[in-house]
């Protein structure tokens, strides 16, 4: 995990690889319970197939995604360890774990993290954080709102980015283009089989919108 400290755009590190909180479904045929792995296939009510280890390659992508911005959340409330933890369960499960109740768990501890401070940045950091735990919960619907847990949590940490760069969007959109360029043909490949990513009118949906169509159209 990085150093604490305040974060900007050249300080991002090279990885490979709106406030809008994740929704963490819990849908009879896709639950914790209910799921099987088979050489990596993920089974269940599908509207296409979504193998265990696709889910991990988009878990990591957002994990390293939100902890690039980590620090904007730990210098504000250093002593509040659910953001943190929720970036480590996502990298558990992107690492090789079950895929189990602690994402859902941190995704929403780390939302109401976000909820418990006053600066606009640390909560969308915050949210990012929530945001990468949740990708363990993408599921396999064909459904534009599915798109968040691919995406959500890149665009979040572009917007906390650029708050605490005083609100200039040039910083937000050079983290976009970051994270494009992060992204694996896995996940592009994953990300095209959802509908395109719904428009919003705040700032991260814009950001993830932004990404959603510059991972389709550029690779």
């Amino acid at each position: 995990m990085p150093a604490r400290g305040v974060v900007g755009t050249g300080d991002m590190p090279s990885l490979r690889r709106d406030g809008m909180v994740a929704s963490i479904p819990h849908k009879t045929g896709w639950g914790d319970s209910d799921t099987r792995q088979n050489d990596g296939m993920t089974t269940g009510t599908a509207d296409f197939e979504l193998t265990m280890q696709e889910l991990r390659v988009v878990a990591l992508y957002a994990a390293e995604s939100a902890e690039v911005v980590l620090p904007l959340f730990e210098e504000v409330a250093a002593d509040d360890p659910r953001p943190r933890a929720a970036i480590e369960a996502a990298l558990k499960f992107a690492h090789g774990a079950g895929r189990m109740k602690l994402q859902r768990v941190t995704a929403a501890a780390a939302h109401q993290a976000a909820r418990e401070v006053s600066d606009e940045a640390a909560q969308h950091a915050a949210r990012a954080a929530g945001d990468a735990a949740a990708a363990a919960y993408l599921h396999p619907l064909a459904n534009a709102t599915q798109v968040g847990h691919i995406l959500r949590a890149a665009a979040g940490a572009a917007r906390a980015a650029e708050l605490r760069a005083g609100g200039n969007p040039g910083v937000g959109d050079a983290l976009i283009e970051l994270a494009r360029e992060r992204a694996s043909l896995v996940l592009v490949d994953v990300l095209n089989r959802y509908p395109v990513a719904p428009a919003g009118k705040s700032r991260v949906a814009e950001l993830m919108k932004t990404l959603d169509n510059s991972l389709r159209t550029h690779r």
